[in-house]
């Protein structure tokens, strides 16, 4: 027997013990005649101590090691490791194999560059922190399953190769080697298939989905990724997020012993932009975003007499130390809005103070002033803009980022909500067309369906995100499941029959047969990781991730195939 207990669960009830142990040599101390090796697996660290070191072969960092021997209580215990109390006193020590020079060291603080970890990621894995991510995820499955079992809820495997559907994202496609010039596409979500289990009589599905998008990454974005997702039938709105959040309570207490107070807030879209610049706000700090409209408009500055919006985010005590360089760097921020110009004020004096300044009265400084509980050396960032969303979402972005510069953010605190009532539609500026807020089978809300002919800008949908510490942590809606009110869905987003019949006929044929009212949720596995462990990148959390640039740095996937490949699914490669 190679092992009777793990390393990092040994503790002083444990003195007294011969254990047999097995592990990789984290750290080596030669002190002379006696020697110090700390023996990592995956539950943790123990302190070997070797009282003759000319008994044992040479060791060094990562070999892998079999020891037995019996373990002690330590004079002078380590508080900084559970197994800090104890020691493990060799008997015996054997080289199971050797390890080369690590290209960094295996820690949980590392100084190697993130793709030096992903090429090496066999090794980044051995470290504490990465193996304790891993775990937590696994855990988040565990509780899903146990919980959805209890809810009745039936686990249910949808095709990975589909037909390709729009879903807001490109497609990974894959050719079909007996059937040339056509191609099966990876799914972005299981929608559609777990809409047909609903009309199929299922009533409770849920699914540890693969998902795949084509889309530009970033730090909690990967091509590949998991969701948990489910739907059900005969469910109102209200029904479905109190099934979420008893999940998310669970999820909370087991794995970090927070509890969070049910039922969640709930906030509506335009209240979350129009206060805090974003549809995924964290309102664990203020800094909200006013709106100065009426104030700015009587101002003499022409252009804010023709614009539909001025709004302002006031940063407190940094009017002073706002450089010019600074409110270039915000300037670049705002363009990706296009915000031009971003304009500021300073509080000096007690009086407002800055460039702009000569276009405002007395009267309007003070009113400012006042609306605004402007304080000494108050920054006030503002623009103007006749697009309601570009210039919360610009906002809302350097809210974010002075969030960050002022320390606003309190670690290992949670903050949960719903944002619901989202847009149905959002009209695309440069084809005057309509795109849908979430997918084309999202239900509008029935005090709502009036406006689909007249105004559909107006039209609210049965829609919700649920909303962890900033980030977008999963969301679902209520589904259409009457034909004429999908049909009239398809028409206002510019689909023909034609097009209907060519996306997504082998849907819509079902909705012929006695449809449900049902609805879901998907909740993104790697982010709600991410958000429990405590980290900001999505890349922590997953064991073989891509970086930034879809690769991966290890297999060096993506990359390319043979002609006979090719050849075979009647693909040939044009050179640019």
């Amino acid at each position: 027997m190679l092992r009777n207990k793990y390393n990092g669960e040994l503790r002083l009830e444990n003195v007294g013990e011969k254990v047999s142990l097995v592990g990789w040599v984290s750290t080596r101390r030669n002190l002379g005649a006696i020697e110090f090796i700390d023996l990592r697996d995956n539950t943790g660290i123990v302190q070997l101590t070797v009282l003759d070191s000319n008994t044992v072969p040479d060791v060094r960092s990562e070999y892998v090691i079999h020891v037995t021997g019996t373990v002690a209580k330590k004079d002078v215990p380590n508080k900084k490791i559970p197994t800090g109390d104890i020691e493990v006193i060799v008997d015996t020590l054997e080289v199971i194999n050797k390890s080369e020079t690590t290209p960094f060291i295996i820690a949980d603080k590392t100084d190697a560059l993130e793709d030096t970890r992903l090429t090496y990621r066999y090794l980044d894995l051995r470290r504490p922190c990465m193996l304790n991510n891993l775990r937590t995820r696994a855990k988040i499955v565990k509780i899903t399953h146990e919980y959805l079992d209890e809810n009745r809820f039936l686990e249910i495997e949808t095709p990975i190769l589909n037909l390709a559907t729009p879903e807001g994202a490109r497609d990974y496609i894959v050719p079909s080697r007996l059937h040339h010039g056509s191609f099966y596409a990876l799914p972005q979500s299981p929608q559609l298939f777990k809409q047909l289990l609903m009309i199929g009589g299922v009533e409770r599905y849920y699914q540890i989905a693969k998902c795949f998008r084509d889309e530009d990454l970033r730090a909690d974005r990967q091509p590949e990724f998991t969701q948990i997702d489910v739907e059900t039938s005969f469910l109102n709105q209200e029904e479905v997020l109190t099934l979420a959040e008893g999940m998310l309570k669970r999820y909370f207490k087991e794995i970090v012993n927070y509890d969070i107070q049910l039922p969640l807030r709930r906030m509506d879209f335009w209240e979350a932009m129009d206060r805090f610049g974003s549809d995924k706000p964290d309102t664990r700090y203020g800094l909200e975003l006013h709106d100065i409209t009426d104030i700015m408009k009587k101002c003499d500055f022409e252009g804010f007499k023709t614009v539909n919006y001025v709004k302002c985010l006031v940063i407190p005590g940094k009017g002073k130390e706002t450089s010019r360089k600074k409110m270039d760097e915000l300037q670049l921020e705002a363009n990706k809005f296009h915000i031009k110009p971003l304009m500021n004020m300073k509080v000096e004096n007690g009086a407002l103070a800055g460039s702009f300044t000569k276009f405002l009265s007395e009267e309007i400084k003070a009113e400012l002033i006042s609306a605004l509980d402007l304080k000494e050396d108050d920054l006030v960032l503002f623009c103007s803009q006749n697009n309601r969303r570009w210039i919360d979402f610009g906002l809302g972005a350097i809210r974010t980022k002075f969030a960050k510069e002022l320390g606003l953010i309190k670690p290992n605190t949670y903050d949960l909500l719903w944002i619901i009532n989202f847009p149905m539609f959002e009209k695309v500026e440069e084809t005057g067309l309509y795109s849908a807020e979430h997918h084309p089978f999202t239900r509008p809300r029935d005090e709502d369906l009036k406006y689909l002919d007249e105004d559909p800008e107006k039209v609210l949908a049965y829609a919700y995100d649920i909303v962890i510490n900033g980030y977008e942590a999963g969301g679902g809606t209520m589904r259409i499941y009457d034909h004429d009110t999908q049909w009239k869905i398809f028409n206002l987003l510019g689909l023909s029959d034609e097009d209907v019949a060519r996306k997504f006929g082998w849907f819509v044929d079902a909705f012929k047969y006695g449809v449900p009212p049902h609805a879901g949720f998907a909740l993104g596995l790697e982010r709600l990781t991410m958000i429990l462990c405590g980290t900001d990148n999505i890349r922590d959390v997953m064991a073989f991730p891509k970086n930034l640039q879809a690769v991966d740095p290890m297999s060096k996937a993506p990359g390319a195939t043979s002609e006979e490949a090719l050849e075979a699914v009647g693909i040939k490669i044009r050179e640019e």
